[in-house]
């Protein structure tokens, strides 16, 4: 086999314009434009509606190569793109070998008789896809989100480029994946599906390979599978004409586990094509042993709706993952890690790739293998219908297949699900009556029957859901809580307070959340001072969830007192989404078996905005990042109160019993404590319990004393502090804090800075930061009691500039709760 890699420098203009420009494959058009000087940066103040003007024109990417003699001695020579976005046309040596329309497809052509030896050329021209979605919305009105440009559910492109109630309107495009030439001679590996049964201590490895065969000639198959330890498994057979199954026996198998429920060790699977002693062509897979599924089970409440791993249920705990950036070109495998590793330091055991964005490239899935998320992946569809006519399920059949057959073998892949939220719109939002029966009937035969049967043929391993949210299908009640996943919405979209999650009892919660704004530091990044008022057009143009900036307020208002200023405001936004989200997950994980997943919204950002997620554009954790890593501890304390009555739950999602202390301390605002106690506590694996009530009634038996008391618990285990929490008595706006007078000690080792945080009275959301470096710190945006001290550590390696001990020192600042307002 020849590999000839077309990635590199090529040149670059618009269609109608002289002036090449150097274009980087991969990447996109916009990068280019970025990097030449030919376009403002699109995310600063308003310019997402100029960058929206330039989708509307069409540019053209060319570069020449070289081929050397024997590349032509090939019996094959295919051109392999693995992401045109979207229209492309391409042209070897002035001829049109190839005409793509969809994105999320694998495209090649066999170009051997157009090439020569020597110098060759290939010229790639990209229409306007916003043009074209214009176009065609006005031949068929199909819905979409009402925040994106009309017309995108006719074109297989990632939706959220065109705009989402968190994004803008900046449809990228370009060659955004590899590109090249690859020889073959006599056959070639056409693809492997990797299926794998457990049995007592032992599992059987099948491997079933798909060849292409040009020549009828005899050839062999040979698998080579490492364990982690080095020890390696053989096997060899003749091929078929088109195809081969081998199969692998492991005995004593080192079996992969979502994270905290076990490791997640990785073998190397080794797949070559021989012709006699020849490799023609190979495959390479990072394979982990484990069964994985959804199980759903008639029970009490209804139908569970679990994930099952390894024959243990799982409580799925994670977030919504949405594109990276709508630069395409400015994705990469080192920002996606360094996100990865922020939900893997946040606790998470789950992602959810939503529909409205792309299938992720294979290093995603490299890095949830690696880690222990598991997958949920949609398919990329969402929140609009479409024309189920003979040329789109040719389209959407091939970008199934390819993506498919892609992601299967992944150990962290859990759930193929058909779209979000699709059928959920047909039930609640009116669109029978807006859309009619043929497109009513177009969704049940693309997403009821048409793809999971595609799917059962090309991965009946993998758990096929065909919508979320959804119950029972065919439009039957979807959002029921009793049976299937649940998107709850009422919390923001409704107004309704955050206590309202726990009126919820969903078997599995794909989608919740509230919106915050992102740091001061982001909002500078895209603002000039002027523009620094949540109603300036600037910060409006930054939240596209209609009246978003007026909820945000909303629920401020309902919580906190009103915020002294600008950046006092962008702080209170993000404690009040912590605040809800703590409230919903640790309900649902209070009331483990009921329900058996929260998957919150969203957890990234496409651009800096206000938005629902918990990392910002730039990967900054908001608050509700940091509160996420202690409502998604694997062992969580957590206090359900009720006027002056307290339940304190111990919640364990390990594979082992937990046996600790349970602590609690009711104390005045100064932190003196009116009573305390302690309690032994054993929590079985994967369970949770009700571990004491207390009520406080006779001692807070006035307004005054409910206003200046709190609880604080600890649960401690073999001496060391798991899981912790405060309760107020009263809303927090209501509590009367005093100023806490909060003080650090910074000491430095090798690898990390030490901060020892005291105060002198009880200090609600006390939160760290450095003035310009960006950090991940061990703990933040906690409560601090005037008794006990906090000792929060930053390593090094998380810094975004290198600081010295004063450096760090002068850059650090504190608040609290307490100096937002006046």
């Amino acid at each position: 086999m020849l590999l000839l890699t077309l990635n590199g420098i090529w040149k670059m203009k618009r269609t109608d314009e002289t002036e090449w420009i150097d274009g980087n494959v991969p990447g996109s058009v916009f990068h280019d434009l970025l990097q030449a000087g030919k376009m403002e940066d699109p995310f600063f103040r308003d310019n997402e509606y100029d960058a929206l003007e330039l989708s509307k024109f069409d540019y053209e990417y060319a570069r020449d190569f070289y081929v050397e003699n024997d590349t032509l001695d090939h019996d094959v020579v295919l051109l392999r793109c693995e992401g045109l976005d979207t229209l492309c046309e391409l042209f070897v040596n002035g001829k049109s070998v190839l005409s793509a329309d969809n994105m999320h497809r694998t495209y090649e052509v066999d170009v051997k008789s157009l090439l020569v030896p020597g110098k060759n050329s290939i010229h790639v021209v990209i229409k306007s896809a916003t043009l074209y979605a214009l176009e065609k919305e006005k031949e068929q009105h199909l819905s979409s989100c009402a925040d994106a440009v009309p017309g995108i559910s006719h074109i297989r492109k990632a939706h959220s480029m065109f705009g989402w109630d968190w994004g803008p309107q900046i449809p990228d495009s370009g060659i955004w994946r590899d590109i090249s030439l690859v020889g073959y001679d006599t056959g070639r590996i056409d693809d492997a599906y990797v299926t794998q049964k457990h049995s007592d201590n032992h599992v059987s490895l099948h491997v079933k390979v798909d060849i292409q065969n040009w020549n009828n000639s005899e050839l062999n198959l040979k698998a080579l599978l490492m364990s982690p330890n080095g020890k390696t498994y053989e096997q060899e057979t003749a091929v078929s004409r088109s195809d081969a199954t081998l199969t692998l026996e492991i005995p004593d198998p080192e079996i992969w586990w979502p994270r905290h429920y076990g490791s997640q060790p990785l073998y190397s699977l080794t797949i070559q094509l021989l012709n006699g002693t020849e490799a023609i062509d190979g495959k390479s897979l990072k394979v982990g042993l484990r069964t994985l599924t959804i199980r759903q089970e008639k029970d009490d409440w209804g139908e569970s709706f679990e994930f099952e791993a390894n024959g243990k249920r799982i409580f799925a705990m994670g977030a919504n993952y949405v594109p990276e950036d709508n630069v395409f070109g400015r994705i990469n495998f080192a920002r996606t890690e360094k996100l990865i590793k922020s939900c893997v330091e946040a606790n998470y055991n789950c992602i959810r790739v939503w529909g409205g964005g792309y299938y992720p490239d294979d290093y995603f899935y490299d890095l949830c293998d690696q880690y222990g998320l598991i997958v949920w992946q949609d398919h990329m569809y969402a929140c609009g219908n479409y024309d189920f006519n003979d040329e789109f399920k040719e389209s959407i059949r091939l970008e199934t297949i390819d993506n498919m057959k892609r992601i299967r073998h992944h150990a962290s892949l859990g759930i193929w699900s058909g779209n979000n939220e699709l059928e959920y719109a047909w039930a609640y939002w009116g669109w029978g009556e807006r859309y009619g029966e043929k497109l009513q009937e177009d969704y049940l035969k693309q997403f009821e029957e048409y793809l999971p049967e595609l799917s059962n043929s090309l991965d009946p391993e993998t758990f096929y859901w065909r919508s979320s949210p959804s119950s029972t299908g065919r439009f039957d009640d979807p959002n029921n809580e009793h049976i299937g996943d649940m998107h709850y919405w009422d919390v923001w979209h409704g107004r309704k307070p955050i206590t309202e999650f726990r009126t919820l009892y969903p078997r599995f919660m794909s989608e919740f959340g509230l919106q915050s704004f992102p740091s001061l530091k982001t909002v500078e990044t895209f603002t000039l001072p002027e523009d620094r008022n949540i109603f300036s057009y600037v910060m409006e143009s930054h939240q596209k969830n209609g009246t978003g900036n007026e909820k945000i307020l909303y629920y401020i208002g309902e919580h906190f007192k009103y915020p002294k200023n600008f950046e006092s405001l962008l702080y209170a936004s993000q404690l009040i989404q912590a605040e809800g989200m703590r409230y919903g997950v640790e309900h649902w994980r209070r009331n483990r078996g009921r329900c058996m997943g929260a998957i919150y919204w969203q957890l990234n950002d496409i651009w800096p905005v206000a938005s629902w997620s918990s990392l910002d554009y730039y990967g900054r954790w908001k608050a509700s990042h940091y509160a996420t890593k202690r409502f998604f501890a694997p062992v969580l304390a957590s206090a359900c109160e009720e006027g002056t009555n307290v339940a304190l739950h111990v919640t364990n999602e390990t594979l082992n019993k937990v046996e600790g202390v349970l602590t609690w301390r009711l104390m005045d605002h100064l932190s003196e404590v009116i009573q305390s106690g302690e309690l032994a506590v054993s929590v079985d694996a994967l369970s949770s319990r009700e571990a004491t009530n207390l009520d406080f009634g006779s001692v807070l038996d006035t307004k005054q004393k409910l206003r200046r008391s709190y609880l604080e618990f600890d649960f401690n285990v073999e001496g060391q502090l798991v899981s912790g929490g405060t309760v107020l008595f009263v809303k927090s706006k209501h509590f009367n804090y005093l100023d806490p007078n909060i003080s650090a000690q910074v000491s430095e080792t090798e690898d990390r800075f030490t901060v020892e945080v005291r105060s002198r009275a009880f200090a609600k959301f006390v939160k760290l930061d450095l003035t310009t470096a960006d950090s991940i710190w061990s703990d933040n945006i906690f409560d601090l009691s005037a008794s006990r001290p906090k000792v929060v550590t930053v390593l090094k390696s998380s810094l975004s500039e290198t600081l010295t001990l004063g450096e760090f020192q002068e850059q650090l600042t504190i608040q609290s709760l307490f100096d937002t307002y006046e």
